[in-house]
């Protein structure tokens, strides 16, 4: 690795993000075989988990986006919007891989379709939150919208519900994925445009 690749890598501080979703990811795996394994439930039970594991690894890595040298990224000489880009991009790889891995098979219900799916929507507006409120608080809307979605989507799924009930959907739902992957772009799009907003010290 190159000393600026290091200092790149020391400044956004990608080891404790890159620690912090693995660790989400053994939680993830834990959580959903534990909820498997209760009587009277089956891989409907994972919904918890497709939901929630998303959620902490958009937040490890909206707040992972956090830079303490906002003031030089402004000023240098070469746009900073492809490093931003790649940055988020290898992080939300990084999270799928291994958030896909802690729900296998039944891809057609709640496995590794349905997590993918809720890693990118999550992460995309976790992204955006961290170009209009800072890295420090991009973990609160994406919050508040989930726990919102958690407690009033329908139990059917399909219809209406799957663009803005999109995280509780099986995996194979078309309007579920449009919204999450629109929300990835354009998250991904204003964050890597714009950087996460100078916060006060």
């Amino acid at each position: 690795m190159t000393l600026a690749l290091r200092l790149y890598a020391r400044s956004r501080v990608l080891p404790a993000t890159t620690a912090a979703l693995m660790g989400t990811a053994l939680v993830a795996v834990w959580a959903a075989s534990w909820l498997q394994a209760q009587p009277r439930f089956d891989h409907t039970a994972r919904v918890p988990v497709v939901v929630l594991a998303p959620l902490l690894a958009a937040g490890v890595i909206g707040t992972g986006l956090y830079t303490h040298s906002d003031e030089l990224d402004r000023t240098a000489v070469r746009p900073w919007w492809p490093r931003r880009l790649v940055h988020l991009l290898v992080l939300t790889g990084l999270a799928a891989a291994l958030l896909a891995l802690a729900v296998p098979g039944r891809p057609d219900e709640f496995g590794a379709p349905a997590m993918t799916r809720n890693l990118l929507g999550a992460t995309g507006v976790t992204a955006a939150s961290a170009a209009l409120l800072g890295a420090r608080l991009s973990w609160l809307p994406i919050t508040v919208y989930l726990s919102a979605v958690y407690l009033s989507a329908p139990e059917q799924p399909g219809g209406a519900a799957a663009f803005w009930a999109w995280p509780m959907q099986p995996g194979p739902q078309a309007g579920a994925w449009l919204s999450a992957v629109t929300a990835y772009g354009v998250g991904a799009a204003v964050y890597s445009g714009r950087g996460a907003r100078p916060e006060g010290r």
